[in-house]
């Protein structure tokens, strides 16, 4: 966002994005392709299934799109980084972990090969993570990579929203927002736009982005969140921007004036426009539709009631499209018990304890916020929605809050030689 966006570094200091120490064997500076690929990442996580779009796009092209934006993101990557200097990172190591389950459970014969083209999708997702750690060190530069990339998808969006409002608000979605020029679903363009949101107002808090930018990115950004109508995106991007701001509360006073206007603001919303917020988030649902999650819990309790062997339990029963009999499972949890058995719940449970204790045993800073907002949000949008065991967004925001958490290297001197003593005769000591 204009030129404070490519402004990185920690806080109350000069941008050290990708400043190596004496001993580090990073280049000096991040280069730009590593944005490139970053991008490349969240193109790959667009998905190839979602609403009707203007020009009809066969699924076959838009899967050689993504999966050919994941081969090239890790071509690009290992090119950066032909040497295969990485960052030990706990994150990466249980992604990795989490291809065990994930691998013996698709081998099965009954399967199918998607399955095993799944699995292969997240080892080369989770490769690129490794190859592009070299230059994690904890700097805001992943942030605004990030922040660009789903901004433009978001752009994309609102250009169809324009030029098509009747395919971008289709009926069969109950007029909810998807789409019209790429197959995005509503909790997509939801998910999007809280997460950029909530990282650029961060940002302006932290001084890291001058306010006519930031509002240019937040305005629309809200515009296009009200109307997907997503509570889960909502409720997210609340309670995320809570937790994250309160972690600058006690070193920040844009942030407490900011915490203390936005209750107001709040409170004064929730008495004047109760009425209007309360049909928003209904959406013309009945209170019993609503009670059992849009039918999402009929669809659980048959995923947990369904009979199964010991090693579908342990191991689950492949990668798949995050589907029961035909219905979408929507929620992360059971998903990954469904695929990856109990061994990838555990898993992706340990994914999320240790990038949350990380951040709590960091000393308060911006990306720490920025990190909290992340996983936090993750961790309220998994109860309702798909993606913590395979590679998709979501994963993606979890790998920028690991990025965010890394401690930098300490700028150690470099060694000086030793002057050599020149040496007395005996008789001039005398």
């Amino acid at each position: 966002m204009g030129g404070d966006l490519r402004r990185g570094g920690p806080p109350g200091g000069p941008d050290t994005a990708g400043t190596p120490s004496a001993t580090d064997p990073r280049p000096v500076g991040t280069p730009k392709t590593v944005g490139i690929v970053w991008a490349l990442l969240g193109l790959n996580t667009l998905g190839s299934a979602g609403a009707k779009t203007v020009v009809a796009l066969p699924r076959s092209l838009i899967q050689m799109a993504t999966m050919g934006a994941l081969v090239a993101a890790f071509a690009l990557a290992l090119a950066l980084n032909p040497r295969l200097r990485i960052r030990a990172s706990a994150f990466l190591f249980l992604l990795t972990l989490l291809l065990v389950p994930s691998v013996i459970a698709s081998v099965q014969v009954d399967v199918g090969f998607g399955a095993l083209f799944r699995c292969a999708r997240l080892a080369l997702f989770v490769g690129t993570l490794w190859l592009l750690s070299r230059w994690w060190d904890g700097s805001l530069t992943f942030v605004r990579y990030h922040i660009r990339m789903y901004f433009a998808v978001l752009v994309l969006v609102a250009v169809g929203l324009v030029v098509a409002p009747g395919t971008a608000l289709p009926e069969y979605y109950g007029g909810r927002l998807v789409g019209a020029l790429w197959p995005l679903t509503p909790p997509q363009i939801g998910q999007y736009a809280a997460v950029v949101i909530g990282l650029t107002v961060l940002l302006v808090l932290g001084r890291r982005a001058d306010r006519t930018s930031a509002v240019v990115v937040i305005v629309p950004s809200l515009v296009l969140l009200a109307f997907t109508h997503t509570r889960t995106a909502t409720l997210g991007l609340l309670i995320g921007l809570v937790l994250a701001i309160g972690s600058l509360i006690l070193t920040s006073a844009a942030a407490r004036r900011f915490f203390a206007w936005a209750v107001l603001c709040a409170t004064v919303a929730a008495v004047v426009f109760s009425s209007a917020l309360r049909a928003w988030f209904l959406r013309g649902q009945s209170q019993q539709n609503f009670a059992n999650l849009t039918g999402r819990a009929k669809v659980w309790d048959a995923l947990l009631a369904e009979p199964r062997s010991t090693g579908e339990k342990v191991f689950g029963t492949g990668l798949g499209d995050k589907s029961f009999d035909g219905l979408p499972i929507d929620n992360s949890w059971l998903a990954v018990y469904d695929e990856q058995g109990l061994i990838g719940v555990t898993i992706v449970a340990a994914v999320i304890a240790v990038l949350g204790g990380v951040a709590l045993l960091r000393p308060p800073s911006l990306p720490r916020a920025c990190a909290i907002f992340l996983i936090s949000y993750c961790a309220i949008s998994s109860y309702t929605e798909v993606g913590l065991g395979d590679a998709s967004a979501y994963l993606l925001h979890l790998a920028l809050a690991a990025s965010l958490l890394v401690a930098p290297a300490p700028a150690t001197p470099l060694p000086t030689a030793e002057i050599p003593r020149r040496r007395i005769p005996r008789w001039a000591r005398r």
